[in-house]
């Protein structure tokens, strides 16, 4: 999945989307995880027809309140690959094809802009999607197959760095770039055998293997359609043009964000979405501890106020399980993200160090700070619950018998280990769940004998600048979650070597031989034998990369106002569902 917002605390419970009664029980809660592992199915033509299904009870009108306490990471689509612009982009932006999700957490994908979600020929080479009648971006403009041309070429441009690869790579290859440098903007485009537009309906996508996977990818947010007309390039971030819902009334950065109703948006057209609010007005730079507070005491506004990707606030758990008119206002659910303490390889060299910061690190004390049993449990690998393949007893290093962390293993390690490699220069977001984090860190490896030089970062840009190739940083906790149920949505956008650029998500720098020929084998295989490969890769990239030392699995649970309805866990999002929100009164 998308990276997990940088200032997020996520917290507890199940994965269905009513949540359950708590997070204490690690066991039944990766059980009902496992709901998330299972594959999507793809819907025909009439179950992509619009309007979405009624909320029961939903009323129309007046503006909810969102906290957030970092800014956005983007707002340019292509650029959106974390989880508070995910958010967001629900309301804003559609796709070809969306995730629809059922009242028990079943997913299914379901044509958007597409009438349907994709017909395949040539054994999966070939996807052929065509468009609904009738739908226009927030100017009025017809969306036509040029303006899909349009989003998939401007992906190759430099000034996109950030955001999802799998559509471009599997276009034109690693060095997908090379194919159109100027993204489309310079009248050259690519060739009908790879992407082709017929007429302003169809749109054609050819590869050179099969893609079964395809409809899943094009919903995510990082495809959304940027319609031609209204593309300024860099400066798209600042005033992206809307084809969902809600568009963009007022953009403070980092300050406020207002959304509106988009007049142009046509619901009979739309099987996902509602909107029953007038509008959206998100705050920034709300703290996740004054979120907690405003909201558990639920006066004035704040009774139609949500929270966007922070969490209850660890210290005031208690408060909402203990308060039942508060805890009746939360959503609850396992998130598919995997924490770890990742490494920038090329600085950290030595594998005895990676190895002793593996054994040392405390997830016991990480997870105290997110909450404890409703902020998440320890991560004995880099594979959620929430992922087909999962190994529960998969622990090389022994997590689960030792999640304080192994301090005589790891002062052993470091013996043989020159003093001028005990420097680690850790880097840690802005937020209060970072200042946590990074006291936890701290502590853990300063007490088995290295020295932590801890380095601040803007939260709302952290994983910008931790995604710079030449980031001036040891080590980084970074979370990363399935784009949908394959491991391969896992092991590819974080370690695949082709992927070692600026604006990746190989935030280790990860380029090893063995890695790659297993993931290249792997995407070539059927579903059966590909989980045999990247079992193989996952266990070699533990045991013998160590490009991060695995430290827990998330959990969110959020508060909501008393007059909000509607809400629920969508574990697509792995939030609250933003698209069926509405106010009772």
């Amino acid at each position: 999945m998308i990276a997990i917002a940088a200032g997020s605390l996520a917290l507890t419970g199940c994965s269905k989307n009513e949540g359950g009664k708590s997070g204490k029980d690690s066991k039944k809660d990766q059980k009902e995880a496992a709901v998330q592992s299972k594959a999507v199915t793809y819907v025909d033509a009439a179950g992509s027809t619009g309007p979405a299904k009624d909320v029961p009870g939903a009323k129309p009108g007046g503006t909810i309140t969102v906290y957030q306490e970092a800014g956005l990471s983007h707002l340019d689509p292509a650029q959106i690959y974390v989880s508070d612009a995910g958010q967001v982009a629900n309301l804003l932006f559609r796709r070809l094809t969306q995730f629809q999700e059922d009242d028990k957490g079943n997913v299914s994908v379901v044509g958007d802009l597409a009438t349907d979600s994709g017909k395949s020929s040539e054994g999966g080479k070939t996807w052929t999607f065509t468009l609904k009648d009738g739908i226009k971006d927030e100017n009025g403009n017809p969306i036509t197959s040029a303006d899909v041309r349009h989003s998939v070429e401007r992906l190759y441009a430099k000034f996109v760095f950030d955001g999802p690869t799998y559509l471009q790579t599997w276009l034109s290859g690693a060095d997908y770039r090379k194919a159109l440098p100027g993204g489309g903007f310079d009248g050259k485009h690519l060739p009908a055998s790879v992407l082709d537009t017929p007429d302003d309906k169809t749109v054609v996508f050819h590869f050179d293997q099969p893609r079964p996977d395809l409809p899943q990818t094009l919903a995510m947010a990082g495809y959304s359609i940027v319609p031609a007309k209204g593309d300024t390039k860099e400066r798209y971030e600042k005033k992206p043009v809307a084809t969902g819902p809600y568009k963009i009334a007022e953009n403070k950065a980092g300050k406020t964000l207002k959304l509106v109703k988009n007049t142009n948006w046509d619901p009979k057209t739309d099987s996902v979405r509602h909107q029953y609010v007038d509008g959206f007005t998100i705050q920034f730079g709300v703290t996740e501890s004054t979120q907690t507070k405003r909201l558990i005491a639920d006066e004035g506004d704040n009774k139609n106020a949500i929270q966007l990707t922070n969490g209850v606030e660890a210290t005031q758990i208690q408060d909402v399980i203990n308060n039942p008119e508060a805890s009746k206002r939360t959503v609850k659910g396992y998130q598919p993200y995997v924490m770890t303490l990742t490494f920038n390889l090329d600085r950290v060299k030595d594998k005895k160090v990676r190895e002793a910061v593996t054994y040392a690190v405390n997830s016991k004390s990480l997870i105290a700070g997110e909450g404890g049993a409703y902020g998440g449990d320890v991560a004995p690998n880099y594979f959620a619950p929430t992922l087909p393949g999962y190994e529960p007893s998969y622990d090389p290093y022994g997590r689960l018998k030792t999640p304080q962390g192994n301090i005589a293993k790891a002062k052993e390690i470091l013996k043989s280990v020159p003093a001028a490699e005990k420097k680690i220069v850790f880097a840690y977001a802005n937020s209060e769940a970072g200042q946590k984090r990074k006291v936890a860190i701290e502590d853990a490896l300063t007490k088995v004998g290295f020295d932590v030089v801890a380095k601040e970062v803007d939260a709302a840009s952290y994983y910008e600048q931790i995604g710079k190739l030449k980031n001036p940083y040891d080590a980084y906790i970074t979370g990363w979650g399935q784009d949908w149920p394959s491991p391969g949505t896992v092991v590819t956008p974080i370690y695949d070597g082709s992927q070692v650029f600026d604006g990746s998500s190989n935030y280790s720098h990860v380029k090893d031989p063995k890695v790659d020929a297993l993931i290249k084998k792997a995407l070539t295989q059927n579903p059966t034998d590909a989980a045999k490969t990247w079992k193989e890769a996952h266990h070699y990239l533990l045991e013998n990369v160590i490009p991060a030392a695995p430290l827990w699995y998330t959990k969110q649970f959020q508060i909501s106002g008393s007059n909000v309805g509607g809400a629920r866990y969508g574990s697509v999002s792995s939030l609250i569902d933003i698209t069926r929100l509405y106010l009772k009164s």
